[in-house]
């Protein structure tokens, strides 16, 4: 492989830029369904008409699985913010617009969202007991049923703008067919994690532009906290265990 330049490095793939292309190469680990998984993901919601990169081969690149899409020359949606913390207003306004687009979109092929939360909280069996589980799984199935395309992972770093300041959304891995509520509450987790300065100014935005009422979003924050544990990040472990032990005493 003899690539441009790195992009950008992860714990299970590379991405690189090649000419007009961006080509995400994965480890040999990696099961191939995953990345199969997200390229279907990515193809239906291109689909849809949302201004996303065209997704251009799936291949195998010395043996290991790559998917190669259309490169957009930018900035992400972070750098702006961080480059011009003055406008971090109108910066929020955009972001959250731009994500109630993409759940007004259906794809009804896409993944089921609650299948997906009721496999990540059956997998926590050594890190969450077996009653907050059945709590966490209750509250799933007791949540009202969406099909909206839900982001999944929908956050400042995931929007590129270009020159002409057309908004791109990337990395589609997580995408799935479900409330948007849940999708706005796992936004405001990541907020809260990384940016906590903005997660309330993000809930608010969001709840005000959606019509959405705030108790139902957080309704949502234990069982995406619980999906989030599943990475196994350790800094994050304290703050999202507090989060899935609130259905304990609610």
């Amino acid at each position: 492989m003899n690539f441009e330049k790195i992009l950008a490095e992860r714990k299970d793939k590379v991405i690189y830029k090649d000419g007009d292309n961006v080509v995400k190469v994965f480890s040999e680990k990696y099961p191939k369904s995953d990345v199969l998984n997200e390229a279907l993901n990515h193809a239906r919601v291109e689909e849809t008409g949302l201004a996303i990169p065209e997704i251009r081969a799936v291949s195998i690149l010395d043996g290991k699985w790559a998917i190669t899409l259309q490169y957009i020359e930018g900035k992400t949606l972070q750098q702006m913010m961080d480059e011009d913390p003055d406008n971090i207003e109108k910066y929020m306004n955009d972001f959250v617009d731009l994500q109630l687009q993409v759940h007004s979109m259906r794809a009804p092929l896409l993944n089921k969202q609650k299948d997906k939360m009721n496999r990540k909280i059956s997998s926590l069996r050594d890190t969450v007991s077996a009653t907050i589980r059945y709590e966490l799984h209750t509250r799933v199935e007791s949540m009202p049923k969406h099909a909206k395309v839900c982001h999944g992972d929908f956050n400042p770093s995931n929007i590129i703008i270009d020159s002409s300041d057309k908004a791109y959304i990337i990395d589609w891995s997580h995408a799935t067919q479900g409330n948007a509520s849940a999708d706005a509450a796992r936004t405001y987790l990541l907020f809260s994690l990384k940016q906590p300065e903005l997660a309330e100014m993000y809930m608010n935005l969001f709840c005000e532009k959606s019509n959405t009422a705030k108790q139902y979003v957080q309704q949502w924050l234990p069982i995406v906290a619980a999906t989030q544990m599943v990475k196994g990040i350790e800094e994050e472990k304290e703050l999202l265990s507090k989060w899935i032990n609130v259905v304990d005493y609610e």
